[in-house]
């Protein structure tokens, strides 16, 4: 049943994506150091497919993925998906981790924006407003004090590119006659599609294989049945059930808890920074969400 807010089990659902997320950045961190990072998501996208499809097929049940406009709608979001992989895996060999995390987590801010502007759907409150100015002020905190490595101008616009490509996939799927499909179905068009792109593309971008050992297959794993495979499926659930931009802001989470497992996995310092931004994108997230009071009807 589709809800005009974010409830409770919403939120914790949401809190708990934007975690897994957090810990999909420290696997990813351990995985590029062996597999060339474009040819890594294609990999993933490959595998999530094969998972998705030996998934049905073993409980004897199809997969629905549309004809006509259901079709050309998935092909669409597949092929943004590509670019959206392309761009960030790019973003994270070219700049570092921070300032590409700022950048991909600004992705809210397209969805509102698209959503007000370009759609028309989701109207940006003056509540909503202060809560994205506020969750990216928190955002920022809490990273600013991890970026000592070199920044790269391609890198940004990379992470830019990738953040806006997570917000189309986004309203392509809330939007688009892609929202008629379950979500296992929507998800599938995304791989099948970004697969073979980001495969063929992969060689244009250096050698393939970098220093291999079995920790990068194991990270290899993670990715397709846990993030992919359970994960993007269980997000796309929720997105089909909460509006598009409530259930966007909670991306902002994902690098505050980054910094958090920094500190946890890698020894990192631990500072009030963190404790200050976890503040502001808690406050960010309530404003964002808030409901807005119904007028009384006219007497």
């Amino acid at each position: 049943m589709k809800k005009d807010h974010i409830d409770t089990f919403g939120a914790a659902a949401l809190i708990g994506f934007s975690l897994l997320l957090a810990v999909n950045q420290v696997v990813t961190k351990l995985t590029y150091t062996g597999i060339q990072p474009v040819f890594f998501a294609g990999i993933r996208s490959l595998g999530a497919a094969l998972c998705i499809w030996a998934f049905f097929r073993l409980r004897g049940r199809p997969i629905a993925l549309g004809r006509g406009r259901v079709a050309w709608a998935g092909a669409i979001c597949g092929v943004v998906f590509a670019v959206e992989f392309l761009a960030l895996f790019l973003a994270l060999d070219l700049t570092n981790v921070t300032r590409t995390s700022i950048l991909f987590y600004s992705m809210p801010v397209w969805t509102l924006l698209a959503g007000h502007f370009i759609l028309r759907t989701e109207r940006i409150s003056g509540s909503a407003a202060l809560g994205l100015l506020a969750a990216m002020a928190g955002v920022a905190l809490a990273l600013a004090e991890r970026g000592g490595q070199a920044a790269s101008l391609a890198g940004d616009l990379c992470a830019v590119g990738a953040g806006m490509g997570w917000a189309a996939t986004l309203l392509i799927a809330k939007h688009s006659a892609l929202r008629e499909l379950r979500p296992e179905g929507q998800l599938l068009w995304q791989v099948a599609v970004s697969a073979p792109i980001l495969l063929l593309l992969a060689p244009l971008f250096g050698p393939l294989i970098r220093d291999f050992a079995p920790i990068h297959l194991a990270g290899i794993g993670f990715q397709i049945v846990v993030v992919v495979s359970f994960g993007f499926i269980f997000w796309l659930w929720l997105l089909s059930i909460y509006p598009a931009g409530g259930v966007a802001s909670f991306s902002f989470l994902a690098p505050v808890f980054s910094v958090g497992l920094g500190w946890l996995v890698l020894g990192e310092r631990l500072t009030w920074r963190l404790f200050a931004a976890l503040a502001l994108v808690a406050l960010g997230i309530v404003l964002i969400n808030r409901r807005r009071p119904v007028p009384p009807p006219d007497a």
